[in-house]
């Protein structure tokens, strides 16, 4: 069949961009999608809401030290960018004076809108930048594109082949049907429209996925059955790096498009603009997408569907139908290709290949400083068993070049900065990641995979269930989870003894604080428990990965809790809130802490991490690796610290 033409109409304060398959109704000037049509569904968005909360952009930013500003965004003036029979492109679009003292957001916004002919759904995508001498400082905190789909036809989720569920109802969440609990999102449903989903726990971040994991997310409808979704060609234009964890959809029914957030993380991911500081980003496309079946047995096809137009979206990346120039195409990008390797002399007396390692380039300049990147672009790639990678569509710049094995302590930075051009293709030869090492291993817990997955997640309290995580390898999802310590640990507080105890069973996820006889939340001192047959004099080196801390007074003593026996202090350690969140990880640290010879003795010793704040029921850390070391010959010590 012959594809139709796209056409583009005008009616009153209204734009609508059709090909035949939808059509998509904007206000104009503003730039909110308003309506979308599809399927045999006039308007698959929410007619509950205001036609200005449908579709949406909005951002969260403040001035320096100043109170987080919520708003959405919206255009001023609409302008027709390209127009040909396959291809519409809008533009709705608010500038920013740079001499402007008001306080008005310091940003220029142009959202744009693409339709082409033959294809079931839209891109979206915008334009921020900062004028040279914009004469305001500010932060950017979050930045997304919203969509609330018709609540009475949407009820069916789905994120990955395993998290999908029927959802609540949006007024199982008031007062009447709903109950909330410690954690504001978090609401226990005591009388939901659905009777089958009574006593379940509704949370919007127990839907969250890490970057790299994600890609497409969406809703299916009943009568007609519809699906819609949000897919992610590329996560270059979104902040954090792979790890970074975002939300997808949640009851509503909304599905979210984030591109900068601080979830998981907290302030130190900001975006910092300082006074007369210029910026351009291009934040997108992502691709809408649509689909739909006349048969109800074929609804979950309507899924795979959308993940094999995942596949074809990332292999069209970057795309070739976009007109602003500051999106660029293939041929004005250019790749790096290279080897890793690791070495690490007492694992093995040859380099090992990187396998299934994280290789990316980025504009941060440190060590794991990708994690809290949030101006640039970053470009990622997973190396294959040998360790080669080959990043590809790279925006021409300056980057370092990091990276993270599993299996190995710490961040990669490669010691000289990539430069990467149109067209060019960098070869990077083989490279070496030498993790941190001072002398054998003692003892060590856990794995280091920069999250506490391999240690004990309980089961969870039956009075706060979503089943969709019930015997599922994501059980940490659950709510109140931070509880269950005490349940586990009523009286005294964990004992780990190396050599005997099991991570996966003694070792409990999250370092929080215990639930006391009054309900007040006291602090915790966890144990581990060693023998050693001989001491060497020296330095002992322990290596703490921590996966992520939320408002930690973190202590570790060497066989006496006192001021001579204390090795390390850190306070008010971490920003992530990842325990009240449903997390497994947040913003990834590595701590490296002297014990001196003199503290430790021939036979048993014990170490204590002391979780020192009280009164605190979701601080805690989540820890991924520790690891003791023994002091090396200085002869080995030398052969170690090679360059690369």
């Amino acid at each position: 069949m012959a594809k139709n033409k796209v056409r583009l109409t005008t009616k009153g304060s209204y734009v609508i961009l059709g090909n035949g398959l939808v059509a998509v109704t904007i206000s104009k000037p503003q730039g909110c999608v308003t309506g979308i049509q599809y399927g045999g569904m006039d308007n698959i968005l929410d007619l509950k809401s205001s036609a200005s909360s449908r579709g949406y952009w909005d951002i969260n930013w403040s001035l320096p030290g100043g109170q987080d500003i919520y708003q959405l965004l919206s255009g001023d003036e609409y302008n027709l960018i390209h127009m040909s029979n396959d291809v519409i492109e809008i533009s709705f679009k608010n500038s920013f004076n740079p001499s402007d003292s008001s306080n008005k957001l310091p940003l220029s916004v142009d959202i744009r809108y693409i339709m082409r002919s033959g294809v079931s759904g839209f891109h979206c995508y915008s334009i921020y930048e900062r004028p040279d001498g914009s004469n305001k400082a500010f932060d950017l905190a979050q930045t997304r594109m919203v969509f609330k789909l018709r609540r009475d036809r949407f009820h069916y989720m789905a994120i990955t082949d395993e998290k999908q569920r029927i959802m609540p109802m949006p007024d199982d969440l008031l007062p009447d049907r709903g109950k909330q609990l410690i954690v504001p999102e978090s609401v226990l449903l005591v009388n939901p429209i659905n009777r089958d989903l009574k006593g379940e726990v509704d949370d919007k971040y127990q839907y969250s996925m890490d970057n790299k994991d994600g890609g497409v997310h969406g809703w299916i409808s009943s009568g007609p059955i519809i699906g819609f979704w949000i897919i992610f060609p590329s996560n270059e234009f979104r902040n954090g790096g792979p790890t970074k964890q975002n939300l997808t959809v949640h009851t509503g029914p909304t599905c979210l498009a984030m591109f900068h957030g601080t979830h998981y993380i907290g302030d130190d991911i900001l975006a910092h603009f300082q006074e007369g500081e210029s910026w351009r980003k291009v934040f997108g496309p992502f691709f809408v997408y649509l689909n739909s079946t006349p048969d109800v047995s074929n609804a979950y096809n309507l899924w795979i569907d959308a993940k094999k137009q995942r596949l074809l979206e990332e292999a069209a990346w970057p795309y070739d139908f976009v007109s602003s120039p500051y999106y660029l195409t293939a041929k004005e990008r250019g790749s790096a290709s290279g080897r890793l390797f690791c070495q690490d002399r007492f694992v093995s007396s040859s380099l090992i290949p990187a396998k299934n390692a994280y290789v990316g380039l980025s504009s941060a300049r440190t060590q794991g400083a990708w994690q809290t990147e949030s101006k640039d672009y970053q470009f990622w790639v997973q190396t294959d068993s040998n360790g080669n990678f080959t990043i590809e569509n790279i925006i021409p710049g300056v980057y370092g070049l990091h990276g993270w094995v599993p299996g190995f302590i710490g961040d990669y930075l490669h010691k000289e900065l990539v430069t990467i051009s149109a067209g060019s293709q960098t070869e990077l030869g083989n490279l070496t990641y030498v993790p941190v090492r001072d002398g054998p291993t003692v003892w060590e817990i856990g794995y280091p995979d920069r999250t506490a997955i391999g240690f004990y997640v309980p089961d969870v309290n039956p009075m706060y269930v979503n089943k969709l995580f019930l015997n599922c390898p994501e059980k940490y999802r659950q709510y109140g989870l931070w509880d269950r310590y005490t349940d586990t640990h009523p009286e005294s507080d964990q004992v780990f003894t190396v050599g005997i105890s099991d991570t996966k069973k003694d070792w409990f996820f999250a370092h929080v604080d215990r639930r006391g006889p009054d309900n007040k939340y006291l602090p915790t001192t966890w144990t581990i428990k060693f023998n050693l047959d001989s001491i060497i004099n020296g330095v002992y080196k322990l290596r703490m990965a921590i996966a992520s801390a939320t408002r930690s007074d973190l202590l570790i003593y060497v066989n006496y809790i006192n001021q001579y026996h204390l090795v390390f202090q850190e306070m008010n350690l971490g920003m992530n809130n990842t325990v009240c969140r449903h997390g497994i990880h947040g913003l990834y640290e590595l701590f490296i802490i002297d014990v001196s010879s003199s503290l430790l003795i021939k036979g048993d010793n014990s170490m204590f991490l002391v979780q020192a704040r009280g009164g605190d029921s979701l601080c805690g850390v989540l820890y991924d690796y520790l690891r003791l070391e023994a002091p090396a010959s200085p002869s080995l010590r030398a052969e170690i610290y090679i360059e690369e």
